[in-house]
Formats: C-alpha cells, structure tokens, sequence
C-alpha cells in the first residue's frame, strides 16, 4: 500500500510527487490526461525556459521525472473516493488506498447553463451521491451526466431512492447503462422550484418530476471529490490552510482546484507545499 496517492498529473500532482518520491515515501499517481495544461501551445511566463515550451511537452517531462525517482504512475479515471481508516480512491480500473490523499486534478470548467440551477443547489440540485441520497429516500431523482462518473453517481443512488434517471441533455452515452436507470436524452431547457426542486422542464416543453437532480457532468474533478468526503469548499474550489490541508486531516489539495490563480507556477508550489506536509504526516504516524 502506498504511503500517499496523489489524483492529477499535471504541475500540481507532478510537483508533488517529486517531493513524496524524494522524502522515501511510497507514491502513488493515478491520472487521465494532462488536463487543460494540454491545450497551451506556447508557454513563455514559467521559470527555467530560455525558449518558449508546450505544455504538453511540459506534462511530459515531469511524468518522465517523477517516474525516474520511483513514483507509481497509474492512468485511471477516478470516479469514487471515501475513507475507510485510510482513503480509498475507486477508478474505473481498479481501487487503490492510503493513509495521506492530494487532490490535484484541476478545476472543472464545465457547468451546466441551466436556467434555475444556481437558485435550488443546496434545495434539490446536488454534487454528491453517497452525501445526499439520504435525503432524498423513496423519491424520484434524476443524474444530470452521460459518462462514467454520472454511472457511477447513479448506481450510488439506486440503493436509497425510489427511482433515478440519467439525464444527457442532448448528449451521446459513453457508457453502458444499466436497465434499473432510465435514460433521456432530451435537452434540458430550466429547472422548476419555489424554495425546493420540483421538476426539470426539457426544450420541447415536456417537464418530468423530480425531488432531486445530481449533477455529474464529464469526470469527476478534485472539487466534487472533496464534497464526498465532507471536505470545506466554497464555489468550485476546496478550501485549504497554509499547509494545503482542506478541513479533513490526511486530505490535501494543490493547483487549480485551490482557487486563485491557474498558473503552472502557482500548481508546483502548492504541489510541493502539500507533499512537505504529506511527509512530516506520514513520518510522525510511523513513529507513532
């Protein structure tokens, strides 16, 4: 078992894997792709290049570095988190678990524009399956998604509430879905609801009733990860102290998931400020 799985391959993770790998701790770094960094053609504003580079080039290079020093490099979609003593990580190709976790797999910038959403989160729209389908027992609730993570926020559901359809809005399903989920593919045009969510209205002017709508568009980023686990966010980031701690101890989060600034510079110091932390952590509990 590692002694820290770090979520993210771009400067954050990277950054933090250096330290982790260099400190002797055993690292895990589970991926999918370099993120949004993937599409900068030309960076010319990070320290050390005399001629401009990509930041694919980029994201190459300190995958091959952190391999170099001993780091485990896993590519996976992680679709579930929770903690069981030590923090399980659950990708579509295996579960993967340790005592330390750093999240740092970006910020999501996709979000529905759906008219009324903003208004009902917290009163019948969610970001969390396994915090919220307590709430919403017996009762018909619908999953706003069309991939891997909305499946697996679905089959978080099936067990606790009445029902559950899987919304696309107009999109194609990249994954199978199974026969207790219905499927519509109509596209969404507004949410209904004074002061709780009663209903989505479709584009075609149909409406279906609802109690409750789980929003898990494309994969899940390092914020909706958070959010299983009770972690403070405010927004689309997750809040943390100075040492990159958010308000659970063990979880840590560096990069664009943090807020401020979504600069390579800002990702490796703050990868690096988490893993200073990871270390001092893992060591005290070994002495212990």
């Amino acid at each position: 078992m590692p002694d820290v799985i770090i979520l993210g391959n771009g400067p954050a993770g990277i950054s933090a894997a250096l330290y982790t790998t260099r400190a002797g701790l055993k690292t895990t770094v589970i991926g999918r792709d370099g993120g949004a960094l993937l599409k900068a053609h030309k960076i010319e504003n990070y320290y050390g290049f005399s001629q401009p580079v990509s930041g694919e080039q980029l994201i190459h290079d300190g995958l091959e570095q952190a391999a170099r020093l001993g780091a485990e490099m896993i590519t996976d979609e992680v679709v579930g988190i929770s903690y069981e003593g030590d923090y399980v990580v659950e990708g579509k190709q295996g579960t993967q678990r340790a005592p330390a976790l750093i999240l740092a797999t970006g910020s999501s910038r996709s979000t529905p524009r759906l008219q009324g959403l903003q208004k009902l989160e917290g009163h019948g729209v969610s970001y969390c399956a396994v915090c919220d389908a307590f709430f919403y027992r017996k009762k018909a609730v619908a999953v706003l998604g069309s991939g891997e993570y909305a499946l697996h926020e679905a089959m978080e559901l099936l067990p606790v509430v009445g029902s559950v359809t899987l919304l696309t809005d107009g999109k194609e399903l990249t994954v199978e879905i199974p026969k207790e989920i219905t499927v519509d593919k109509r596209a969404l045009a507004s949410l209904e609801g004074d002061p709780v969510l009663s209903a989505v209205q479709f584009k075609d002017g149909s409406r279906l009733e609802i109690s409750g709508l789980f929003v898990a568009l494309g994969v899940a980023g390092s914020t909706d990860l958070a959010r299983k686990l009770g972690a403070e966010t405010n927004g689309n980031s997750i809040v943390v102290d100075s040492t990159m701690q958010s308000s659970i101890p063990g979880l840590y989060a560096a990069g664009d998931c943090t807020g401020g600034m979504m600069q390579v510079a800002k990702a490796v110091y703050e990868g690096a400020q988490a893993a200073t932390s990871v270390i001092k952590l893992v060591r005290a509990a070994k002495k212990a």
